[in-house]
């Protein structure tokens, strides 16, 4: 794929007439109108991605994107590089927190090495390496244009196989060690923001590496930005550009799955930040993107509110999460599945003696 492929690359919008008739059948239903809040949105939005009133969810596969980042040099994270490996040997087991968490739950996980620091591939995980890392993006770009395309390709590749295999429903996870020092940066850059108001201490950073990580950021969005640090980047090319300087592989894989998802009309379900400004780049560099996106839970790190505000989507799980690799994302997936048991099932006011609730706000 070259840069002018991706960005001719042209998205339907979804449904608005299966939209409304959505939102109709929740009114018909025996209870209080939007009752069940952002429950019933979320079902109307998945309706119309899919083109079906009543839509389907219940072949749902979990893609995690995993890979290392060459800024880890800088002294951002706590833990080594090998713990990225480790973490995805485990992802490949089902034995890591998000395995774990979704034992007995009916979900496939696809786990991808798309640019893990090791010679090898762990067993059970996908080899689709681009790369052995990115490098330091203070001493050159993260990654050639030619590995963030294909980073970016492998993304789409993936929903497209999900596509194929029947599934209705994929949810976003990612593992990498400083993948929140390179989300931060991206989203800094992206939007002219300050740094030191939205850096986190990621996985458990103390005050004085919280300052180094900061500087560290202001360090490269200068580097890449100069004197444009604080102005908004809203070209493609520009988009294109900082995410092949600052940011990581995982992060442009995963931005290849939104895109993927608005391709294939598969409805994808947002984790953290990182999977969030992933998001937000897919969005920028495919316009419509955004549609088939659905958020799960407002994570701990500050962009979060940020990045979901320009999406125009709104999380329902509000539990300050910071895991990653996914855990958010797939705990939005049973509130759904008991929701779609009311939206496919529930009782309508034409089976009862109740009058039904009239909408007033259309």
């Amino acid at each position: 794929m070259t840069k002018e492929e991706l960005f001719s690359i042209s998205i339907t919008e979804s449904d608005s007439k299966i939209l409304e008739q959505s939102k109709a059948r929740w009114d018909n239903i025996a209870k209080p109108i939007d009752g069940l809040g952002s429950f019933e949105e979320i079902i109307c939005r998945i309706a119309a991605v899919q083109g079906n009133v009543i839509p389907a969810i219940y072949r749902k596969a979990h893609i995690i994107m995993c890979a290392d980042n060459g800024i880890f040099e800088e002294g951002v994270s706590q833990t080594s590089q090998k713990v990225t490996c480790d973490v995805a040997e485990l992802m490949g087991q089902r034995k890591s927190s998000v395995g774990m968490m979704a034992e007995g739950y009916p979900i496939d996980m696809f786990v991808y090495d798309i640019g893990i620091n090791s010679e090898t591939t762990p067993e059970g995980v996908i080899n689709a390496k681009v790369r052995k890392g990115t490098e330091n993006f203070l001493k050159k770009p993260a990654m050639e244009e030619t590995e963030c395309l294909a980073a970016i390709k492998t993304g789409i590749d993936a929903v497209k196989a999900c596509k194929e295999k029947g599934y209705h429903i994929i949810s976003t996870g990612e593992m990498g060690i400083a993948n929140t020092t390179t989300s931060t940066a991206l989203l800094c850059a992206l939007k002219g923001l300050a740094p030191k108001e939205f850096t986190g201490k990621g996985a458990g950073l103390t005050d004085s590496g919280l300052k180094n990580k900061i500087q560290i950021i202001e360090k490269g969005i200068s580097l890449y930005r100069g004197e444009r640090s604080d102005q908004e980047i809203t070209s493609k090319g520009g988009v294109f550009e900082i995410v092949r300087s600052l940011g990581g592989l995982d992060i442009a894989g995963l931005t290849g799955v939104f895109i993927g998802g608005a391709i294939y009309h598969i409805p994808i379900v947002i984790d953290g930040v990182i999977s969030a400004v992933a998001a937000m780049v897919a969005d920028r560099l495919v316009p419509g993107c955004r549609d088939y996106m659905l958020a799960s839970h407002m994570g701990r790190e500050q962009g979060m509110k940020v990045v979901l505000e320009e999406l125009s989507l709104k999380p329902v799980i509000h539990a300050d999460l910071a895991l990653g690799e996914g855990t958010g994302a797939i705990l939005l997936f049973p509130m759904l599945d008991m929701a779609m048991s009311l939206y496919r099932s529930g009782t309508s006011f034409g089976d009862t003696d109740i009058d039904q609730y009239e909408r007033f706000d259309k």
